[in-house]
């Protein structure tokens, strides 16, 4: 099924469920904050309504330190699939409820060593366009339709620095899926916001999407991307560089964006992606052993790129899985992937704090390596 037609293909909504699963209401939850004055600054969700975040603050050591995470969820591109999308917690505040942080995220020190005691932040993702967006369009019921993903990201990371985030001394910009793509898309004007002597970097994981051809010759990712640019006017956030040579739906690509990041940059991904090989390589659930290394070949190959930039890093491991650190079992578990001796969680560690001359793995072929487990979140 094309993506333009509007429909979720089935993985598509496996990943809302399993993403709305990572931020269900919990006992100990952390409770949404709505952004302030949203409405009047026209910093709404599809619906209209007011976007919302996450805070926990930080302690101790970390209470200088932020971490910023971007909710991920896939994207609409038609008219038809955006007003679907209004109508739940990835399009309106109004179904969002209390989170639970897991993973990167977790308070827990020996889940999470590094990053326990920091500020860390939720931000949910209701547009539909990776926070991108800048428009709006009449619904099917007559309407409106508001694409301000980038409105909500500008008003959000503001609101948050009158909160501390300014005078941060650490600061990362993380997410997941269309979230890590965010990051990416986000990371520069992320950087730019604090001095050289702040410690700014960008983590995307499982943002690294690609334009590829799937087993019948449609290039799903396009499609998607393109109904999205268009009709959510995303150029704004796109390079200036690239868009003078190219479509605007390739300069969304991440083997575009990363040309022009010049923040500290860390790539996660799996070589094997497993949402994108169920959507952009595979719909019809068939996987010949080929259409493997020809995914993993391209991916490789988009990420050539970070292999000479400096202060960037690599976390390419082979298991199936989609986006890593925002789940306990994969962000720091028995079950957790290893790469060079070091697990996801030591490795981002590492990296940040360059404990490590570099961090840059490229894992072997699949099936290669035995850390992969069949308990990571697919």
């Amino acid at each position: 099924m094309a993506a333009t037609s509007g429909k979720l293909r089935p993985p598509f909504r496996l990943l809302l469920l399993l993403l709305a699963a990572a931020v269900a209401r919990s006992v100990d939850g952390v409770e949404l904050t709505l952004l302030t004055g949203a409405r009047e600054k026209g910093t709404v969700c599809l619906d209209g309504s007011p976007p919302g975040y996450h805070l926990q603050r930080g302690f101790g050591s970390g209470e200088h330190s932020w971490f910023i995470h971007l909710q991920g969820g896939a994207w609409c591109n038609t008219i038809e699939d955006c007003s679907k999308r209004k109508m739940s917690a990835y399009g309106s505040s109004k179904f969002m409820r209390a989170v639970e942080f897991n993973g990167i995220l977790s308070n827990d020190q020996q889940l999470n060593s590094d990053f326990y005691n920091w500020n860390r932040v939720f931000i949910r993702y209701c547009d539909g366009a990776s926070f991108s967006g800048d428009g709006e369009a009449q619904d099917q019921d007559g309407s409106t339709l508001h694409f301000r993903g980038l409105r909500i990201w500008e008003a959000v990371i503001n609101e948050l620095m009158g909160k501390g985030l300014a005078t941060a001394k650490q600061a990362i910009l993380s997410g997941c899926s269309a979230g890590g793509l965010a990051a990416l898309l986000h990371c520069n004007d992320f950087y730019a916001r604090f001095s050289k002597e702040v410690s700014a970097k960008c983590l995307p994981d499982a943002g690294f999407f690609l334009d590829i051809e799937d087993l019948s010759g449609e290039r799903h990712m396009w499609s998607v991307f393109n109904g999205t640019v268009h009709l959510q006017n995303v150029t704004q956030v796109l390079s200036k560089d690239c868009l003078a040579k190219k479509d605007p739906t390739e300069c969304f690509f991440p083997a575009e964006l990363v040309k022009s990041i010049t923040a500290p940059t860390l790539i996660l991904n799996s070589a094997y992606d497993s949402w994108q090989i169920q959507n952009a390589l595979a719909p019809d659930g068939s996987f010949p052993g080929q259409s493997w290394s020809r995914f993993r070949n391209k991916f490789v190959d988009d990420v050539e790129i970070v292999k000479d930039k400096k202060d960037w890093g690599l976390f390419i491991d082979s298991c199936f899985t989609h986006c890593q650190t925002p789940f306990n079992i994969s962000w720091s578990s028995q079950a957790s992937p290893v790469l060079g001796s070091k697990t996801v969680a030591e490795a981002v560690g590492d990296w940040y704090f360059e404990r490590s001359y570099e961090v840059k793995e490229i894992d072997c072929e699949y099936p290669c390596n035995p850390t992969c487990s069949s308990q990571l979140p697919t």
